[in-house]
């Protein structure tokens, strides 16, 4: 437990993990951000987030990890309810709780879902009863992952990512995520692509890659992965190399890092295959704890 013991009512919302199934990355922008064209997955592995009234704006955890949480206005969670609340004319007067079952710093948006899911937390326990746009008009002002964090399902996002499209997704796809010791960040995995691939063309999203999601065909889906950010996450953390290795080796049809990493991806045909790289993951020593998920999933939502 970090910072507080789980609050007995409020409102608590539920978000999911993603997977970027494409990552293709741009040259840097004159504002220092890259153009991305981003297929998201959201995945069955989620945050929840519980908003009680407060004398003032207050944030505990926990779950893995939670000690790696801020637990101040650093925190995306913090910064959304702010947000909603100027917008409102409100005090942010809550406080969120944190339940984490997305790895921290993984490259799978947990600090985003969290984001999302406070957002939407404030929103119902204040009763503002936002229009989605306007939530996701917040979203889009506290990071690149954080709309697609409220829509889940599977978007293609351009811009920095925020710009989003719902895709077509059928499913279920089967993956095995494994979590590695320590993060990775993000600006340093940019600054890393950007030393290794001086000549990036501009980003566009395949178009055999959206075939695959929309008919659920987890052979094609496998054969067009892709994550333009991977080598820049391998060439800072070597070690991600062997973890790719192993999980290919113990079957899975697809590899990559998620995101800017160090969490790494698995592909698999069915539940008894992610079971089986699941085991073989952890056998290896290649990296701490596995976590077997479906996609799509849906996103933030308003537990009963």
């Amino acid at each position: 437990m970090n910072g507080g013991a789980t609050p007995a009512a409020g409102v608590t919302v539920r978000v999911p993990a993603k997977v970027n199934v494409q990552l293709a990355v741009g040259p840097a922008r004159p504002d220092g951000f890259h153009d991305l064209a981003n297929v998201f997955l959201a995945v069955s592995l989620y945050d929840e987030v519980t908003a009680t009234p407060a004398d003032t704006l207050t944030i505990t955890c926990e779950g893995p990890d939670a000690d790696r949480v801020p637990l101040d206005r650093t925190n995306l969670a913090a910064r959304a309810a702010e947000l909603l609340a100027a917008r409102h004319g409100l005090p942010p007067d809550v406080h969120l709780h944190i339940r984490k079952a997305i790895p921290v710093a993984g490259g799978m948006a947990g600090g985003s879902a969290d984001g999302a899911a406070a957002l939407l937390a404030c929103d119902a326990l204040w009763g503002l009863d936002s229009p989605r746009e306007a939530l996701l008009e917040i979203c889009a002002e506290l990071g690149s992952d954080v709309p697609f964090s409220l829509v889940g399902g599977a978007a293609l996002g351009v811009g920095r990512g925020e710009r989003l499209t719902g895709l077509s997704v059928a499913g279920p796809f089967h993956w095995v995520f494994a979590v590695a010791d320590g993060g990775l960040s993000t600006p340093a995995v940019y600054a890393e692509f950007d030393r290794l691939t001086p000549d990036a063309a501009p980003p566009a999203a395949s178009l055999a890659l959206l075939d695959a999601l929309s008919t659920g065909d987890t052979t094609a889906l496998a054969a067009t992965l892709v994550n333009d950010l991977q080598p820049a996450a391998v060439s800072l953390r070597p070690s991600l190399a062997a973890t790719l290795r192993a999980g290919l080796d113990a079957g899975a049809l697809a590899a990559l890092v998620s995101g800017s990493g160090p969490t790494t991806a698995f592909l698999v045909k069915d539940p008894d295959a992610a079971t089986a790289v699941a085991e073989a993951l952890r056998a290896s020593g290649t990296c701490r704890t596995t976590h077997t998920a479906t996609s799509p999933a849906p996103g933030a939502t308003v537990l009963p």
